[in-house]
């Protein structure tokens, strides 16, 4: 199964996707999709968090970059 490259698509409309699919085939592989739907979660929970709170400093923000990056490894 090929999958379109992200679009910024939210993670609802992911999860929903994911759903349809695995509902029309259950052993369809959605593992990109999946991998896609956690990335946009984190992201949509991250904006919110920052939203709320007051501007980073730039040594607040390499520490958090830093957590993000270790994930990736």
């Amino acid at each position: 199964m090929t999958v379109a490259p992200a679009t910024r698509e939210s993670a609802t409309r992911l999860n929903l996707r994911i759903a349809r699919i695995l509902k029309n085939d259950p052993r369809a592989d959605v593992t990109e999709l999946r991998a896609q739907y956690r990335a946009q979660k984190l992201a949509e929970y991250v904006e919110k968090v920052l939203a709320d709170v007051p501007p980073l400093k730039p040594e607040d923000r390499q520490r958090i970059a830093r957590l993000l990056m270790r994930g990736a490894a």
